[in-house]
């Protein structure tokens, strides 16, 4: 049985590592003809304003994290080569791993590709890598690339 994707799911972060995912994603959509979803999710932060100030307005928190997530669909859509893909990208807010996963199962994904860290070391200490979670919870196959 020869396997062919027919959803090509990337995430992405900024993060060179997940530009490099996003290109080999397009490369798989491209020798499958498969569709391609580019989606990145952008985490809210947490006390981003400070420990004794009020939480910003609703309105303020959805236009940073919109500008947020716009400049890392401009950066990886202008490195891409799109031509000849059926292809989206998608915006989401949330916890990543949650949100991938999601995505995988709305658009009924065949595989999802994602670098292998994007998180600080921090973050990868305290909660795990996104990729590692992934691996335990997305509903298709997950490629990390190095």
């Amino acid at each position: 049985m020869v396997w062919h994707p027919a959803v090509v799911v990337v995430g992405i972060d900024g993060s060179e590592r997940s530009l490099r995912a996003a290109q080999v994603a397009a490369d798989l959509a491209r020798v499958h003809s498969a569709r391609l979803v580019i989606v990145t999710v952008v985490r809210p932060p947490e006390g981003w304003w400070g420990i004794v100030g009020s939480p910003p307005p609703a309105e303020a928190l959805a236009s940073s994290m919109s500008e947020a997530q716009k400049g890392i669909l401009d950066v990886a859509m202008h490195g891409l080569d799109l031509d000849g893909l059926e292809w989206e990208a998608t915006e989401e807010i949330g916890d990543p791993a949650s949100a991938l996963s999601d995505v995988c199962r709305d658009r009924d994904a065949d595989v999802l590709v994602v670098g292998r860290r994007g998180a600080g070391v921090l973050e990868r200490l305290v909660i795990g890598s996104v990729a590692d979670r992934l691996t335990h919870y997305a509903p298709c196959p997950v490629m990390i690339v190095p």
